[in-house]
């Protein structure tokens, strides 16, 4: 099916072009005639006063974690896990996973974002989600090493991988997903790499998420996380590491050299006070960065560009360190870089023959004047509600603020339902 998006401000090349239009064929970009004709379109989608940007990337996520939303709040990360999230998640079941996954995914659509990276539990009821709404995700099973479901969890990511792995017109793929270092012990890890190579898989991991991981990994095995991983081949497979908070030079020249992908997650890390991860550090060792929204509170990606950038105030009110996030760079982090750490070849950037997941964007809010940057604005005027039109694979799953595809009362219900259910549980 052909589509045409037509005079709309354009996100290309580092620079905004106004009055473009953006030509579709089934689920790629064809180009950006200057004089198209309508007849030769199935749909035609007016962009008059919107910005067309690369779809948003949530680049880690525990999607399903929607049913703990305002359930444990004002923690430290630990006693959140031990005293309230793990106890919680050991009643989590299929159709609990899955009705929170639907809202979880209909919130990041809605919110702009059209591919996100997710690790959690049964996930096979997360990937019959994804293949319902649209969206485009990598996949993994989370994966703890020190409990009596350590080897399940390894068989589970292997099958996870065989079912879904390119599935979904291919908007579906699948990582490993051992989950820390510090549920993770060495020879648990080996395993996973092992069966990353067998399958051609990578792997997603957490990584020096706060000080205290740190210090007791090194402690226990005279290294650093980011040490003892390479150490052990996981950033061999290639590897998307989430938080990496707490991280020196040497541990960011072995993250370069090995082409780790880092997801930023500044809302939860300021969340939880794990600290604020040296980002303009990692951009200038030329680490790729994305942003992602790392479970319970937001899937909004696009507000965590600010809250990625208090974070960043924050850390150079402490330090005097003078390094900052340019708007244009945040930009990048929402889109091509983070595609770049799901391992996207052809999704992140508006140019032929790029998929056609495409973000548009209302400019006409009293927040978008007056109109001097349009990059400064999107970073740091715009938000959520600005988002009207959603396309992933070339299939429009928002337009007009409205979904076409979900049933949103519906997937409210289930998610209350769901919620109820679990917790008359605990």
């Amino acid at each position: 099916m052909k589509k045409l998006i037509q005079h709309v401000a354009l996100y290309q090349d580092h620079r905004v072009l106004e009055g473009q239009n953006i030509a579709i064929d089934g689920s790629r970009i064809t180009g950006f005639p200057e004089a198209p004709k309508d007849s030769e379109y199935d749909e035609v989608i007016d962009g008059k006063g919107m910005l067309a940007l690369p779809g948003f990337v949530n680049t880690h996520n525990h999607v399903a974690m929607t049913v703990f939303r305002s359930y444990a709040d004002d923690m430290q990360l630990m006693d959140w896990l031990e005293k309230k999230i793990w106890p919680a998640e050991a009643k989590l079941t299929d159709d609990v996973i899955y009705a929170q996954s639907m809202l979880g995914i209909a919130e990041m659509i809605r919110c702009g974002t059209t591919a996100y990276a997710d690790m959690y539990d049964h996930m096979d009821q997360e990937a019959r989600a994804v293949e319902e709404s649209g969206i485009r995700a990598c996949l993994c099973r989370g994966s703890i090493g020190i409990g009596p479901n350590a080897q399940a969890g390894l068989d589970e990511n292997r099958q996870l991988f065989l079912d879904w792995h390119g599935k979904a017109d291919g908007r579906i793929t699948v990582m490993m997903g051992p989950h820390a270092p510090y549920t993770c012990p060495p020879d648990y890890l080996h395993k996973f790499v092992d069966q990353a190579r067998e399958l051609g898989a990578e792997i997603h991991i957490h990584l020096s998420e706060t000080k205290g991981e740190v210090e007791n990994i090194k402690q226990q095995y005279g290294k650093s996380p980011i040490a003892l991983m390479d150490e052990i081949g996981v950033l061999d497979c290639g590897c998307l590491a989430a938080h990496c908070v707490w991280v020196d030079d040497d541990d960011m020249d072995i993250m370069a050299e090995k082409h780790v992908r880092v997801a930023h997650n500044p809302g939860s890390n300021l969340k939880l006070a794990s600290g604020v991860a040296p980002v303009p550090k990692m951009l200038a060792k030329g680490i790729t960065v994305g942003l992602g929204t790392d479970g319970a509170s937001s899937n909004n990606n696009l507000d965590i560009v600010e809250e990625m950038r208090l974070a960043t105030l924050i850390h150079k009110a402490h330090t005097l360190d003078p390094l900052v996030i340019p708007a244009e760079t945040a930009l990048n982090m929402l889109t091509e870089g983070g595609a770049k750490c799901l391992g996207y070849t052809d999704v992140g950037k508006l140019e032929t023959g790029y998929k056609a997941d495409i973000t548009l964007v209302d400019r006409e809010g009293l927040h978008w004047y007056p109109k001097n940057d349009t990059l400064s604005l999107m970073a740091y005027s715009a938000n959520s509600m600005d988002v009207d039109t959603v396309l992933v694979n070339g299939e429009v799953l928002l337009r007009h603020k409205e979904f076409t595809k979900l049933d949103i009362e519906k997937i409210k219900a289930e998610a209350e339902r769901t919620r109820k259910k679990l917790f008359a549980q605990i």
